[in-house]
């Protein structure tokens, strides 16, 4: 039996030896937390209006953020290489554009029909960027994973990933287990210290993103979204480590400085995400204190690990010049 995010997180901080993890830093990011709340930085309406998302009332919002966050992993550029743009976008605003370009244009991309046998040239075409030379990462993966969970939405869900959710019944947890039961390149999992740890950083996010664009009704309504942790990336790191929470090693941060790939599992690599988790779980429970000691008038609806990661991923885009002397950790990997 592998042990949960949550439990994972707290099992590799527990027996980690390239980073520490510092109270005082996950108390600085309750101030910031906080006044997030107070301004609205943080909640649940966020998400559709952000112009790239769908809102409810889009038929193919489900299918749509279903294949976003299929294909969202590895957009990082090494050194000074020219990164992939989409409508002057990077990353995973730049999948959304490109994903979004393709519907105005007629390409029925959102159905798995159509993706699951999508060629290489058909998915460079879709995801070409702004100098039309610069290529996405990692094309033939994304291909072959559409190809998998094309397939697999077609012969048992009807070709709609609303199916799924459908059958998970309110519940994140089942929601979870199906979809990397179902379609194994959501299975984001690692052996550290001889046990099996979970970081599911892809399937939390498209279980987040359902939630956040449903604003946590209907289709959207999961009774155990409190049990979701954040979604350890390659940039929200960079955040904890600005505020102090977590602590590199010499050694890890000289790794880091010299820009060397980490490999998927290895125990640097997980020992980050883990420590993100963690911190994120203690982030939680401290403002959710604060709250309460304080009498604050805040909905506490909006404390939650999804939110909270979605508030640290836009500081790190805000504030990108300023945490850009921070190195944040590179592995080539299909699961973030």
């Amino acid at each position: 039996m592998s042990m949960n995010p949550r439990e994972s997180g707290e099992f590799i901080v527990k027996n980690a030896k390239h980073l520490a993890i510092d109270v005082n830093g996950i108390q600085n990011l309750v101030k910031e937390v906080v006044e997030g709340i107070k301004t609205k930085q943080i909640d649940i309406e966020n998400f559709s209006q952000h112009e790239h998302h769908p809102t409810v009332s889009d038929a193919y919002a489900p299918n749509w953020i279903f294949l976003i966050d299929t294909l969202n992993f590895c957009f990082w550029t090494p050194g000074d290489a020219t990164k992939w743009k989409v409508n002057g976008y990077t990353g995973y605003f730049a999948l959304c554009a490109s994903i979004n370009r393709a519907i105005k244009e007629g390409i029925d991309i959102t159905n798995p029909a159509y993706y699951s046998s999508i060629t290489v040239n058909e998915l460079e075409h879709i995801l070409r960027s702004d100098d039309n030379v610069t290529k996405c990462p990692l094309i033939e993966e994304r291909v072959s994973i559409l190809g998998d969970v094309g397939k697999k939405l077609m012969l048992k869900y009807d070709g709609n990933f609303k199916n799924c959710v459908i059958e998970a019944k309110n519940s994140a947890q089942a929601l979870i287990k199906l979809v990397v039961n179902e379609f194994p390149c959501f299975k984001d999992e690692a052996t550290y210290c001889n046990e099996k740890v979970t970081i599911y950083k892809r399937v939390q996010i498209l279980v987040g993103d359902i939630w956040s664009c449903y604003r946590g009704e209907g289709l959207g309504q999961f009774d155990d979204i409190e049990t979701v942790t954040m979604f350890a990336d390659y940039r929200v790191p960079q955040v904890l480590v600005h505020f102090g929470a977590i602590k590199y090693s010499n050694e890890l941060l000289d790794l880091l400085k010299k820009e060397t790939i980490l490999a998927n599992g290895s125990p640097e690599e997980v020992e980050i995400r883990g420590a993100s988790i963690y911190v994120v779980e203690q982030l939680k429970e401290m403002v959710l204190k604060e709250i309460k000691e304080n009498c604050l008038d805040l909905s506490t609806k909006n404390v939650n690990s999804v939110l909270l990661d979605h508030f640290l991923w836009d500081y790190r885009r805000r504030f990108a010049y300023e945490l850009e002397h921070i190195p944040f950790h590179k592995t080539i990997s299909i699961y973030y």
